[in-house]
Formats: structure tokens, sequence, C-alpha cells
């Protein structure tokens, strides 16, 4: 029984060790996972400072919306990091590292709201360009896992983009 049970977890070991042998801290599907967990937090700390600093005839509206992306980007946060844990690397956490390493920016101290949604916009469009290269390049790695979290996750940035498209294209209430 010990022998069985013994070669039971060799073998299961090889199978996971098999599974997650290009999983190496400097492996294109985790450096992408690292990316996107540093982007959710600089998406959450903007969409809070946009949420704080929300003005003007569309005060209420912007105020909700820009509250209810970075509840949206929060709960991404989550889902990223425990990936890295699944597939055997340590998510990225300080604030130091998730700045050099998000592809996109904190906040600038933007003038007006059509210059924070613009900004809003602005780095959606980075994510989703990103997140769109990191499925592929996770499908390329033959892990479906992660394609199906970044697949998952792109949709939530698409829509919120496609909302921020429309306010600077209707530019209702918004100050120039």
């Amino acid at each position: 029984m010990v022998r069985s049970a013994t070669s039971k977890a060799v073998t299961q070991r090889s199978l996971s060790d098999e599974i997650s042998k290009d999983n190496k801290p400097t492996s294109d599907v985790v450096e992408h996972l690292q990316r996107q967990l540093a982007n959710a937090f600089v998406l959450y700390a903007n969409y809070k400072h946009y949420h704080w600093q929300t003005f003007g005839p569309l005060f209420r509206d912007l105020h909700l919306l820009f509250d209810e992306f970075a509840t949206a980007v929060l709960a991404t946060i989550d889902d990223f990091a425990e990936r890295l844990r699944m597939i055997g690397q340590d998510p990225i956490f300080r604030p130091d590292e998730v700045q050099n390493i998000a592809s996109v920016k904190v906040s600038s101290d933007a003038g007006d709201m059509r210059e924070m949604v613009a900004e809003a916009d602005a780095n959606l469009l980075v994510v989703i360009k990103d997140m769109r290269e990191a499925a592929r390049v996770a499908d390329d790695h033959d892990d479906p896992g992660t394609v199906d979290l970044f697949s998952r996750h792109v949709q939530i940035h698409e829509k919120h983009e496609w909302w921020l498209r429309d306010i600077l294209e209707k530019g209702d209430g918004l100050t120039a």
C-alpha cells in the first residue's frame, strides 16, 4: 500500500511538473498575468481617483460609473493573483512593482471631466490590446485556463471602454 501511494504521488507530481514546466517567473504567460494584475491595481486606483474628483453636470452619473468600474476591476485582481499562484508563481503586490510592470500609468491630475474620461478610455484601449495579446500567448503555450481568464476579463474592459467612448463622442455635459 505504501509503495502504491508513493508511486501515485510521484506520478501526480510528474504530471504537475509537466503542466507547469513553462511557468517560470520570466515566461511569457507569467509576465502577461503579472502585467494585467498590475494594470488592474492601477485601473482600480485611477477609477477611485476619478470617482472622487468628479464634478459638473454629469456628476452623479460619472461618480457612480467610475465607482462601478472600480468595483468591477477590483474583482479581477484576485482572479489574476490566484491564477499566478495556481501556476506556481507569486503575484506582485508592492506599489513599486505595480508601477514598473503596469502598461497603464497612474492618473494624472486631469483638469476637467473630459480629460478624466479620455484618460480612462486611453488606458482601457491599452489594457484591451494587452489582454488580447496575452490570450494569444497563453493559447500558444497550451494554457486554456489562462486563455479563459483573459477572455472573460477583456470583456469587462471592452464594455467599459464602449461606455466611455460613447460619453466622449456625445460630449453631453462634459466640459472641454
